[in-house]
């Protein structure tokens, strides 16, 4: 079966990948990152100043860009104007990240950021979901974390309001929370701004035993 030829969404060469690999090359070059938190960091530095005061709940988080031109573009495409089909792309993209291959292959379970009903049917597919299964299907459960509370998108709240607004509003589904006790766990997003989401989720994960949590996103807004 032939694979239709395809224009890169970055540089719009034709024909190419839906990201070209030299915009990968000139675009998503490694840069070393607090280990933590995946904020960007001078070489030789494993965690940010933040995170050595305040270690958050992740045992690892690991980004493939920062959010910026021209990744903050495809990331809004992605997410808010029907475009799943970039989630191969994304999945491309993170597994050729530094660390990310050794994670996935380590992990029990691979799982998504939950949308909650109401978002989720007003955008018609969670893009989380559609990450995971692009980096694991195997290892990736839809339904193990949910979220039980709308809540106002985490982009539209001033920094200190990220974390108390989604308090009580992430749960894991009680016939199946014993499955993480113990267990090694990627939680995958798209974009990490404050870390309200990814630290609350870590959290709820943590409590129910499990034994490893590495976050795990598209891009880390600096």
């Amino acid at each position: 079966m032939h694979k239709l030829p395809s224009q890169c969404r970055v540089c719009h060469a034709w024909p190419g990948r839906i990201i070209c690999d030299d915009c990968v090359a000139r675009f998503a070059q490694p840069q070393p990152r607090c280990q933590s938190c995946a904020l960007a960091l001078p070489a030789g530095l494993a965690h940010c100043g933040n995170c050595l005061k305040n270690p958050p709940p992740l045992d690892r988080c690991l980004a493939a860009v920062s959010y910026g031109f021209p990744w903050a573009g495809l990331i809004q495409a992605f997410k808010f104007h029907a475009n799943p089909g970039l989630a191969h792309a994304w999945g491309v993209l993170l597994k050729s990240t530094p660390w990310v291959e050794p994670a996935l292959e380590a992990a029990d379970w691979v799982l998504p950021m939950p949308l909650s009903v109401q978002r989720l049917q007003s955008r018609g597919f969670n893009q989380s979901l559609l990450l995971a299964q692009a980096l694991a299907p195997a290892k990736t459960h839809p339904t193990l974390l949910l979220r039980i509370r709308n809540t106002p998108p985490q982009s539209s709240l001033p920094r200190h309001e990220r974390l108390t607004s989604l308090k009580d509003a992430l749960a894991l589904d009680p016939l199946l929370a014993s499955h993480v006790r113990a267990k090694r766990v990627v939680l995958v997003d798209d974009v990490m701004t404050s870390g309200a989401s990814l630290f609350t989720a870590a959290h709820t994960l943590r409590a129910a035993g499990a034994a490893h949590i590495t976050g795990l996103v598209i891009a880390r807004t600096e």
